[in-house]
């Protein structure tokens, strides 16, 4: 056989693994378990790291402040150095839509080893503990809208499964061609990389969050010394569900059905930054991670048609064959989270176009690190961080 017969099976070989050795994370029905509601309701503190949010806040802050809870609960938003007004729009918003109380206040320039957000959760987490007694940590990010019953069905989810941490992962915005193409395989590679049954199964070495929702136990975090053994960490949600999950608690991921980002990416110059910033943090900054990945990824995504295509101009039947059946099984996985997103199905062959430019994207994130401009986000830039002694 030739070498490029070898490969085409092997890459059909790759998505049998994938379609049932991956922890089924091409299905999209993990939501939030069994939710009993608790006969006392325990308090809340919201904390909302905000930077340059003034675009998204008006449609997201009034869905935190109209949250249906029957405990007691309070927002804090944290205005990162914002410069185009964040804070004040957010004392606008509590004026005008009223409900749970708001606390607005600026922490300053992030202290030495710290990232902007951390920072900013850092100084929400104080004053929650300064002015609340709050059982849980409700962290958001300023462009999360809520449903009414948002909170109440992440605290019972929490009580009734005693868990520690429970994240959902926000529906993102779904409008533009570019949107269509790369959003939805956002997600669907995230599950790929993290199966959120692996993640959920108690004491299970795969964890993972979603940044954008996260209900947190205090007790967790104090154990897992939140946000302070994090401090460094670009890739926020993960390190902070293995933080917990290391000190002992129990952790739950799954997709949200009324939790949403409102943020807008309708270009591709701005989703492509916003993978591109983390993509090599991901990898640990290791060039021998980033062949192999970059090789991966060809061998899974981008083989499969390019044998349909030489199978079918050479006459190799088996190149052909196997080319197409492991295209259609990658198409057939990306189909649920089409669904999930409402989107066309016929975007489901494309999802090796969409494979290469994330390719792309993760080799780019590579090379603006070596430049000096790798983590860049919102007018930082975060150095690799230092080794842990």
């Amino acid at each position: 056989m030739s070498a490029l017969t070898w490969i085409t099976v092997g890459s059909l070989a790759a998505w049998v693994w994938l379609l049932l050795g991956q922890g089924f994370f091409w299905r999209t029905d993990v939501r939030l378990p069994g939710r009993t509601p608790p006969a006392q309701w325990p308090s809340v503190a919201i904390v909302v790291p905000a930077r340059d949010e003034a675009e998204v806040l008006p449609s997201s802050l009034p869905s935190l402040l109209a949250q249906d809870y029957p405990g007691r609960a309070e927002v804090f938003l944290v205005d990162d150095g914002s410069s185009d007004g964040t804070g004040d729009l957010a004392r606008a918003l509590a004026a005008e839509h009223g409900g749970l109380p708001l606390t607005v206040d600026c922490p300053g320039e992030p202290g030495p080893g710290w990232t902007g957000k951390l920072w900013a959760v850092r100084h929400g987490m104080a004053l929650a503990r300064a002015r609340t007694d709050a059982e849980y940590l409700l962290l958001t990010d300023a462009d999360i809208a809520h449903a009414p019953d948002s909170l109440r069905e992440l605290v019972s989810a929490a009580r009734s499964g005693g868990l520690d941490l429970v994240s959902q992962m926000a529906r993102l915005r779904v409008a533009t061609v570019w949107e269509r193409l790369i959003v939805p395989a956002f997600v669907y590679f995230f599950a790929q990389l993290y199966p959120f049954r692996w993640i959920n199964r108690p004491g299970a070495r795969t964890t993972a969050a979603a940044g954008g929702c996260v209900l947190l136990r205090r007790e967790a975090a104090e154990r897992a010394g939140v946000p302070g053994s994090i401090r460094q960490a670009v890739i926020d949600d993960v390190t902070l569900s293995r933080a917990v999950r290391r000190t002992g608690g129990r952790i739950w991921l799954g997709l949200a059905d009324r939790v949403d980002s409102v943020r807008p990416y309708p270009r591709l110059g701005q989703l492509w930054r916003m993978v591109s910033r983390s993509a090599y943090a991901q990898l640990r900054h290791n060039l021998l991670l980033l062949a192999g990945t970059v090789a991966g990824l060809a061998v899974v995504y981008l083989v499969p048609p390019v044998a349909v295509v030489a199978g079918a101009l050479t006459g190799e039947t088996l190149v052909l064959v196997a080319g197409a059946a492991a295209w259609a099984v990658m198409a057939g996985t990306y189909v649920p989270m089409l669904r999930y997103y409402r989107q066309p199905l016929v975007l489901a062959p494309l999802l090796p176009f969409t494979a290469l430019l994330y390719l792309l994207m993760t080799v780019d994130s590579a090379v603006q690190h070596y430049r000096g401009r790798g983590a860049a986000w919102k007018g930082r830039t975060y150095a690799r961080p230092e080794a842990t002694p």
